[in-house]
C-alpha cells in the first residue's frame, strides 16, 4: 500500500473508530434512543469524514513535500476509510435491541483497533502487545468519559 494511501487509511480508521464509539457510547447514556443514536452515526460518518480528510488534505500541503497526487491520495483514503469504519457501527444498531448493539459495537471498534494496530506493529518490527495496549486504553478512555458525559446530559431530560 502506498504511504500516502496508508496515512489516510491510519488516521479514517482510527478516528473513525474512536469518534464513532465515543457519539455512539454518549448518545445511548444521554438518549436511550436508537434513533438518535442512528442519526449521530450519519451525521459523525459524514460531517466528520469530510472535515478529517479536509485536515489531512490542509496539514499535507502545509508540508509542502507531497505531490499533488499523494495529497488526495491521503485526502480520498481520510474520506472513505472513516465513512466506512463509521458506517459499520449502524448494522448491529439496526439489527440488536440497543443495549446489547452498544456492546456489539464496543467489541467491534476496540477489535478493529487491536488488529490494526497489531498489524502496524508488525510492520514497524516492535512487540505488538504494547502498541494494541497503549491503542486500546485510549479508545477506552474515550468510551468512559463520554459514557460518564451521557450520564450527565440524561440528568437535564
Amino acid at each position: 500500500m502506498k504511504q500516502s494511501i496508508r496515512k489516510g487509511f491510519s488516521f479514517g480508521l482510527t478516528s473513525g473508530i474512536i469518534t464513532t464509539l465515543g457519539l455512539i457510547v454518549g448518545l445511548y447514556y444521554g438518549t436511550q434512543s436508537t434513533l438518535i443514536v442512528i442519526g449521530g452515526i450519519l451525521a459523525i460518518a459524514i460531517a466528520d469524514a469530510m472535515s478529517d480528510a479536509l485536515g489531512i488534505h490542509i496539514s499535507e500541503e502545509s508540508e509542502n513535500k507531497h505531490s499533488v497526487k499523494e495529497i488526495w491520495e491521503s485526502t480520498i483514503s481520510t474520506f472513505l476509510s472513516k465513512l466506512v469504519f463509521a458506517l459499520t457501527f449502524i448494522i448491529p444498531i439496526i439489527f440488536l435491541e440497543l443495549s446489547i448493539a452498544i456492546v456489539v459495537c464496543v467489541i467491534w471498534g476496540l477489535s478493529l483497533m487491536a488488529i490494526f494496530s497489531y498489524y502496524m506493529a508488525k510492520k514497524q518490527n516492535i512487540k505488538p502487545h504494547k502498541v494494541i495496549l497503549e491503542h486500546l486504553i485510549i479508545a477506552i478512555i474515550v468510551i468512559i468519559i463520554t459514557y460518564y458525559v451521557g450520564n450527565w446530559i440524561a440528568t437535564f431530560g
